[in-house]
């Protein structure tokens, strides 16, 4: 009988290194396709977004408010896609004593609007609710202002 047989002598180090080897082939591959393949979708969605379509139109956007014969403006300042300051301006002396509590319930609604980047949702504190009320109306209005118009 003439069984010719065949013994194969691995060296460990080389099976080693040739697992080593395909591993890295393996991850090499996996890491590109996820760098290059997802890629595409995430830039062509994110960027149709943020540059084709900003929210406002850059600038600084004022409205007005009459209380018995006290007149003051709200500015609200934005860029292209955020709500950057709300402030009361000509605020005179005689109508901060008048109204106490127009400063603090702005505040309270720019904190809220600045957080969200909305005017929808916000909670009004129960002793200034009219006059966050108020307030409030007057940011909406300065904001229609600064939408872009198509």
């Amino acid at each position: 009988m003439s069984s010719k047989t065949k013994i194969v002598v691995l060296h460990m180090k080389e099976v080693i290194y040739t697992a080593i080897f395909l591993v890295l082939a393996i991850l090499t591959v996996v890491l590109l396709f996820i760098m290059f393949g997802s890629r595409k979708d995430a830039d062509t969605g994110a960027s149709s977004d943020a540059v084709d379509t900003p929210r406002y139109v850059a600038g600084v956007y004022t409205t007005s408010i009459e209380l018995n014969d006290n007149t003051f403006d709200v500015q609200v300042t934005v860029d292209s896609n955020h709500i950057n300051s709300i402030s009361l301006v000509n605020l005179s002396e005689s109508a901060t004593a008048m109204y106490p509590l127009m400063e603090p319930a702005l505040e309270s609604l720019a904190a809220q609007i600045y957080d969200t980047q909305s005017t929808d949702n916000i909670a009004f504190d129960e002793e200034n609710k009219y006059t966050s009320m108020l307030l409030l109306e007057a940011i909406k209005t300065a904001l229609s202002k600064a939408v872009p118009q198509d």
